[in-house]
């Protein structure tokens, strides 16, 4: 299996902590990547991406990332010159040349551009691009030691039906408008319901609930988050009870204990929602325990994969 020319790692140079990209066969800041206003992932949102973090020197689940960018890409029809050996050597070196040891990567592939005067979307040539920046929290460590507000918003979830969550895709107005709801409301973040009245997912994270040592999360309507996966791995590994099934509103309004999960925040308390306080404000005792399990995880060689930096 043949890697990309552009994707072999390069000489040292001078590191660029503030990020690196990979475009158009190149490296380069990551400030100056760019996409054609012309590009339907610009004007469709016609795009497909995922995001892995690197902690401690090492990509955290990196293999279940590629897995499920490749299926993006496959069930949008998109196709790029790189395969899966040269994406993963391209994400390596973008973290390289930042030297950062925890980092937000990102994988994308956009639909591109049709010849002049063609609206076919077949004769679109795909675009990927990569890039490495400084780890981004949803949640500050510290703000987790306190937990997060949400409220669940007053607007549906887009159905799956129309857009399917499982694609990693920018199809977010309608969690942008909900969160100014949420901000409006004085919380920190949104959970939006679906048609059907049961939880899906809020911007950018999965959503659990804790009843009677029960763990449960959504079975669809949802974008299947690495991490999410993980809570599951762990629950499943530790002897935690975890139930993967519609959730109505009102029972996780019910809870004892909720959770938001993302690759980049982890695992993040939630102790207010909808004016209600969980746990007398402080993050519940399994939320604690998962939490801790998920970043025990991150040293586990079977579950990491070194960055070769140059030192």
């Amino acid at each position: 299996m043949s890697i990309s020319t552009a994707a072999r790692a390069m000489p040292a140079r001078t590191l660029t902590p503030t990020g690196v990209g990979f475009a158009d066969g190149d490296y380069k800041p990551v400030e100056q990547i760019t996409v054609s206003v012309l590009d339907y992932g610009f004007t469709r949102s016609d795009v497909t991406y995922d995001v892995v973090h690197v902690w401690d020197g090492r990509f955290f689940r990196l293999e279940h990332h590629l897995d499920r960018f490749l299926a993006s890409m496959a069930r949008l029809r998109m196709s790029i010159p790189h395969d899966r050996d040269a994406i993963r050597a391209i994400l390596m070196e973008c973290v390289r040349r930042t030297g950062l040891r925890e980092a937000y990567v990102a994988m994308l592939c956009t639909r591109g551009r049709p010849p002049a005067g063609v609206r076919d979307l077949r004769q679109c040539a795909n675009s990927f691009v990569a890039y490495a920046l400084p780890f981004i929290w949803i949640a500050s460590p510290e703000k987790q030691q306190s937990g997060l507000s949400a409220v669940i918003a007053p607007r549906p979830r887009i159905p799956a039906q129309s857009v399917d969550p499982t694609i990693k895709n920018y199809h977010w107005l309608d969690m942008e408008r909900s969160l100014f709801d949420a901000y409006d409301a004085g919380a920190d973040t949104v959970i939006l319901p679906s048609m059907d009245g049961v939880v899906t997912e809020g911007p950018g994270f999965n959503v659990f609930a804790v009843r009677d040592g029960t763990v449960m999360t959504p079975d669809s309507g949802v974008l299947e988050g690495i991490t999410r996966q993980t809570v599951i791995d762990i629950c499943r590994r530790n002897g935690i009870a975890v139930e993967i099934r519609p959730v109505p509103v009102a029972e996780f309004r019910d809870a004892d204990e909720i959770f938001l999960t993302s690759t980049a925040g982890g695992v993040m308390p939630l102790t207010r929602l909808d004016g209600r306080v969980y746990g007398n404000g402080a993050p519940g005792a399994m939320t604690t325990r998962i939490r801790d399990l998920y970043w025990t995880w991150h040293r586990e060689e079977a579950e990491t994969t070194p960055v070769a930096y140059d030192d």
